[in-house]
């Protein structure tokens, strides 16, 4: 699923505008009628609602919308900002239609002074100041008006999105001037500021109205962040032979813990060859030969000649990918074995944890990686390889994909709504995961995926979009059956053949 730009939607909006084609009015009363029925499926008509309308496009539905909900015998009061005299032409249009519906208990347009209403616990506001084309933050009067909705207890929905959020770009914003909406029903798409963790206390529960925007103007449409669909996996699913034999499904290679980190092995192992992967050999201190030998009896044992941690690379030539980082430590024979290690490699790689780490002490080992490795950071680990802090999420994301088109290599930060930064500057970010997986080891989990699905013999890009969508979705299992406070990163492993068998169901 594609994500537009504020501009985009509004191109978007004009494409289907000419192409349908429909009258921008039209287009307007369809969006309100989606709004008005999912408003109405929720709360009864014995609740008082009050809207606050804005001068623009926005403030247009918001009316369309107080229209709707009078008819059907809401107790409805509107307060349309006409501050600066220049309403939108639609605006203009729902404003008249509003004034000729004789149900509206209250009708106020503000051009000047506003005496607010008083907003009780059981009214409902609708928000409909200003939408995806706001392009600064807000300030004055209007930041005023904020600030008094979100210190009243009244239940709060906006339209399309919370007044004062920008649909991308908030790194400067000012946060306290952005409702703090209960409900945001936003029009055809997610909104790219959605997928951040940091405005989820602005957007409350979202729910995605379709309003019938042109499907070719859609696709036709280039776009650089979208949504993992399920159903763009399914196709790019490998299959395996009826004859197959392990030599065939691919061989992978973990190196991974040190002393007293062996259970990072055990996992990343694990769940390599939960992927489908026919061999996996791990690369380990001696002390972990015993952990590794009980717990994982499938995989081939590879001894570094050191008790305690990684100190020498091997050849990589008998195997398909490699899985690098966690659990290996960070000291300086450790750092120099794992360049070495990852310098050698002629097969895709995967560094997470440790191996990220000893990048982040070594910055300038970065550009000897080669071309197509992958990274998977979490967003401290990211900013500590960086050398930078950000201040949101946006801003975070715009320095990993600058970075993966610079290293041409695929950067996945993960978290909720985990993001992958290609080579070519697309973002896919994915929706599966939950609070749950926020547990020791899960990382580790995931670099055995992405591994298990190279060595099986998926390119870069299918093995991250597949292995990203896998984690979250078997973290989801498990978080069904358990509960989220219960859910370890074992867990995950446990119900990856379920994921599984649900895609190729």
């Amino acid at each position: 699923m594609k994500i537009f730009t504020g501009a985009q939607i509004r191109e978007l909006d004009k494409y289907t505008i000419e192409h349908e084609p429909v009258e921008s009015i039209d287009l307007m009363e369809r969006a309100a009628k989606s709004i008005t029925h999912a408003i109405t499926e929720t709360w009864s008509n014995g609740m008082p609602v009050v809207v606050f309308a804005g001068p623009g496009n926005n403030g247009g539905d918001a009316l369309a919308v107080a229209r709707m909900l009078a008819e059907q015998r809401y107790n409805v009061s509107v307060y349309l900002f006409n501050i600066n005299d220049n309403l939108s032409e639609d605006c203009k249009t729902n404003k008249q239609r509003l004034l000729e519906c004789k149900s509206v208990r209250k009708f106020d347009e503000v051009v000047n002074e506003f005496d607010p209403p008083k907003l009780e616990n059981n009214t409902l506001v609708i928000d409909g100041l200003f939408g995806s084309g706001l392009n600064k933050p807000l300030s004055g009067g209007f930041a005023s008006l904020v600030k008094y909705i979100n210190q009243s207890a009244a239940t709060v929905v906006s339209i399309d999105v919370p007044s004062g959020l920008m649909t991308e770009d908030n790194t400067y914003n000012v946060r306290a001037n952005i409702i703090k909406a209960d409900v945001t029903l936003t029009l055809q798409n997610k909104k790219l500021a959605f997928l951040f963790a940091e405005n989820q206390k602005f957007i409350g529960k979202l729910r995605v109205l379709d309003i019938r925007l042109s499907k070719e103007g859609m696709d036709k449409m280039v776009s650089h962040y979208s949504v993992i669909d399920e159903d763009d996996l399914r196709p790019r699913l490998l299959h395996r032979d009826p004859y197959a034999h392990k030599g065939d499904m691919g061989h992978a290679l973990i190196v991974a813990g040190s002393y007293g980190m062996a259970g990072a092995a055990v996992l990343a192992t694990k769940a390599c060859f939960r992927c489908g992967a026919g061999k996996v050999t791990v690369c380990t201190p001696k002390l972990n030969n015993t952990i590794m030998q009980i717990s994982v009896p499938e995989a081939i044992m590879h001894i570094d000649k050191e008790e305690t941690f990684f100190s020498e690379s091997i050849e990589t030539a008998d195997f398909d990918a490699l899985g690098i980082g966690p659990g290996l430590g960070t000291q300086e024979g450790t750092a120099i074995a794992f360049i070495s290690q990852v310098r050698r490699a002629q097969i895709p790689v995967v560094i997470d944890a440790d191996g990220l780490n000893i990048l982040s002490s070594h910055r300038a080992w970065l550009q000897q990686l080669p071309k197509g490795i992958i990274m998977t950071p979490h967003p401290r680990e990211f900013e500590r390889l960086s050398g930078n802090r950000y201040g949101d999420s946006y801003e975070r994301l715009s320095n990993a994909r600058d970075m993966a088109e610079h290293l041409q290599a695929y950067i996945i930060i993960k978290g909720h709504n985990s993001a992958l930064c290609m080579p070519d500057g697309n973002i896919v970010f994915n929706p599966t995961g939950n609070a749950g997986m926020a547990t020791a080891g899960s990382g580790d989990v995931l670099t055995g995926i992405i591994t298990g699905l190279l060595a099986r013999g998926y390119r870069q890009a299918d093995a991250c979009m597949l292995g990203m969508y896998l984690h979250g979705l078997a973290g989801d299992m498990a978080a069904k059956d358990l509960g989220e406070e219960s859910v370890v990163a074992s867990d995950i492993i446990k119900y990856l053949p379920k994921a599984f068998k649900r895609l190729n169901d």
